[in-house]
């Protein structure tokens, strides 16, 4: 990931609340990857929490006082380090992804991305399957 936030401090706390731009590089080899990917206006972007150093299991958020169970909170700080951020698709130009959204810090490694396919109302009709 490449942006404007050097410090874990600057990050937007949540990618539903930021507006900050970037872009992800792709390397080479995954590069026919990105075929078709411009067809979605949002992507699923699984990143590592690369500077996160230790849990706790019960965490506080933000000013909160009450202590929550770490699985129900976006807190960076986990067992498996591993986040994942919904990014407003702007532009593809190979190598480079350009998003908006962005939640993470500058060299936030990259693992995975994935196009978001928001779930559709379920028809009553249907069988479900």
């Amino acid at each position: 990931m490449h942006c404007g936030l050097k410090n874990v401090s600057d990050a937007p706390k949540f990618y539903s609340i930021s507006d900050v731009e970037g872009t992800i590089e792709i390397f080479d080899k995954y590069l026919d990857g990105l075929n078709c990917l411009d067809e979605h206006e949002y992507i699923v972007v699984i990143f590592h929490f690369h500077l996160s150093k230790g849990y706790d299991l019960m965490q506080r958020r933000n000013a909160e006082d009450r202590l929550k169970g770490v699985f129900s909170l976006c807190s960076p700080m986990r067992p498996n380090p591993i986040g994942m951020s919904i990014l407003k698709l702007i532009d593809i130009k190979a190598p480079l992804i350009y998003v908006r959204n962005v939640d993470m810090i500058n060299d936030t490694p990259i693992l995975d991305i994935k196009p978001y396919k928001p779930v559709a109302p379920r028809d009553n009709n249907s069988s479900g399957i």
